[in-house]
């Protein structure tokens, strides 16, 4: 059977239509091997070529095309063009490969299509879900029996999450002030939330959704490790307390996003109890360092944290997007609680039916706990931890190659698998360089450190080996040469 522009329409229980779906699995697989012939990450193309390409694909036509005529073009234009996160060449953000099982749980999400929000609309996926929750907060320490916890669409919605959870709870214990029912309280202009000048900007979103504003957020200075500077913090505090300002929350990052760094939550638990505040813990980068027999101690003070963000699109190396965010307390959640008649009904609840979307700040919502639950149970902790060892390790390596060549700076030695560096012969050839490799298809970072350019390398595939970043650190000496007796 061949496919036309109506059929087969859906999956049934036909056998017609299921043999047809497994031949465009089939296809489709082809097409994507047939995109790429060697090791690089990209194609080197530039933009304006690509987007010209694009657009001559047109947007809607008349009368469909049929299945097969649009995956020949989409192999023809898209996917060549696609960034190959496998390729070990792939290492400018946290952006990870997708481990195979998980790829196929993506496959059994898609077909299935179930929803998050309500018990009826994924019975199974309901359940599987709250029992990933629970074996999650276990995992990173936080109390059985009272936390709690959902899954997001990533570490921004995580993080908001978090912060709105944190600023309904301060409200209503120290104003007294129900936010949900009232609105914001007379004395919202004074509230502050307290983080790394370096932590990730999603602090900042959040502040603007919350209506407080960019400027209720505090940067705090950071050391020459790049991680909060406490005694620094604690100044800010006193000051800003006698000044009559409101301090409701602390964010320590377990992972920045350009070093690594990992914020001291021992001594910020402490403060914030001082204080009387929410502590949350970003782990979207470092979340995965739990798994690691060796470096897990690095990240162990996420269970002194109130909420924890943890993304499984990075270090777990799995598909875009997982993310999730634990609670100490599931009354704190309970913010997004709110019941409809047409999904969410109480008298189901009392019944032992559970409707995730009172815990969620979304309503419809994928099924990604089934990719965490295929990876967990095909690799094992062990699995997982060897993973996670290759990439601090390489990070480790590769910061004392660079450390110990004259032609680079490395100003921050890694906790995790970040490594910052830069040619000594300035920004205009470290800039050139990053693009110079983009057009031969090795994709790395670029970030400013102290004012000055910088190149950066996340290490997060486990089939990195030391002759590859060797090769690739020759590469961009060779280059900068060349750049430099240009300028």
């Amino acid at each position: 059977m061949r496919s036309t522009a109506t059929e087969p329409l859906l999956l049934s229980e036909s056998r017609d239509v299921q043999e047809r779906f497994k031949e465009m699995i089939g296809e489709t697989l082809s097409s994507i091997f047939r995109s790429f012939s060697d090791g690089s990450a990209f194609s080197g193309i530039d933009p304006n070529d690509l987007r010209e390409e694009v657009r001559g694909l047109g947007f809607l036509p008349e009368h469909g095309r049929g299945f097969e005529a649009v995956l020949k073009d989409t192999e023809d234009v898209i996917l060549p063009h696609l960034l190959r996160t496998w390729s070990v060449d792939y290492m400018p953000h946290l952006h990870s490969p997708a481990l195979t099982e998980t790829i196929c749980s993506e496959l059994i999400i898609s077909c299935f299509n179930d929803s998050m929000d309500s018990w009826d609309q994924g019975p199974a996926a309901t359940e599987l879900e709250e029992s990933m929750v629970h074996g999650l907060a276990g995992l990173f320490g936080l109390p059985e029996g009272t936390s709690d916890g959902c899954f997001t669409s990533g570490g921004s919605q995580s993080n908001i999450t978090a912060l709105i959870a944190a600023r309904d709870w301060f409200c209503r214990e120290r104003l007294g002030w129900d936010v949900k029912a009232d609105g914001l309280p007379p004395e919202f202009r004074r509230l502050r939330v307290y983080t790394s000048e370096i932590s990730h900007f999603s602090m900042d979103k959040a502040s603007h959704i919350l209506g407080m504003g960019y400027g209720a957020v505090r940067k705090i200075p950071v050391d020459d490790r790049c991680k909060v500077d406490i005694a620094a913090f604690e100044r800010m505090l006193d000051e800003d307390v006698a000044s009559g300002l409101l301090p409701f929350c602390a964010v320590a990052t377990f992972g920045t996003t350009d070093f690594g760094s990992v914020d001291d939550a021992v001594s910020m638990r402490r403060i914030c109890d001082r204080y009387g505040m929410h502590l949350h813990g970003d782990a979207a980068y470092g979340s995965g360092l739990i798994m690691s027999g060796k470096y897990r101690d690095r990240v162990s003070a996420l269970s002194l944290c109130d909420s924890i963000t943890i993304d499984f699109h990075k270090m777990f190396l799995m598909p875009i997007s997982c993310s999730a965010i634990l609670v100490r307390d599931a009354e704190l959640l309970k913010c997004f609680e709110l019941h409809a008649d047409y999904l969410n009904r109480e008298e189901d609840e009392e019944d032992g039916y559970i409707n995730l979307v009172g815990k969620s700040m979304q309503t419809t919502r994928r099924f990604d706990a089934l990719k965490v639950y295929m990876a967990f149970q095909a690799r094992g902790k062990d699995g997982f931890g060897r993973i996670i060892d290759t990439a601090v390790e390489n990070a480790a390596y590769l910061y004392g190659r660079i450390s110990s060549d004259d032609d680079f700076i490395a100003p921050v030695e890694p906790e995790m698998s970040s490594v910052v560096f830069a040619l000594k012969s300035g920004d205009e050839v470290n800039k050139r360089v990053r693009r110079l490799l983009l057009a031969e298809g090795t994709v790395i970072g670029q970030t400013v450190k102290d004012g000055r350019v910088m190149l950066k390398f996340t290490l997060l595939n486990p089939n990195l080996t030391h002759e590859t970043l060797d090769s690739i650190i020759d590469r961009i000496k060779t280059l900068g040469a060349e750049v430099e007796r240009t300028l």
